[in-house]
């Protein structure tokens, strides 16, 4: 985990707490160091405060799928594509292809 990272984009957020952005990278960083859980808790941050930062569901709903949370990852890919059709167009296709992967992987 690179911790001088974690530190300064944790300076920033105290500046601005409630950049998204800076939650974005915050939580990036956590999974990319192996703590999904705190990846999670900013990325859910994040949707709750600011449902429309898109790009937050593809990374949540794969997370989701990682931590085998099937229900959550479907329901977090289909808010995404519901948020974005028509806003981005290559952010609704990847959310597409990941719920197809999710629903279809099986058979």
């Amino acid at each position: 985990m690179n911790h001088n990272r974690i530190d300064q984009l944790m300076k920033f957020l105290q500046l601005s707490p409630n950049d998204s952005f800076i939650k974005y990278a915050l939580a990036l960083e956590y999974i990319k160091g192996g703590d999904d859980e705190k990846g999670k808790l900013y990325f859910e941050e994040i949707l709750k405060n600011d449902p429309d930062y898109i790009g937050t569901y593809y990374h949540l709903g794969k997370l989701y799928e990682r931590l085998r949370e099937k229900f959550l990852a479907e329901n977090t890919y289909q808010e995404g594509l519901r948020r974005s059709v028509g806003i981005d167009a290559k952010t609704y296709q990847e959310l597409q292809e990941a719920l197809n992967e999710l629903l279809y992987e099986d058979e």
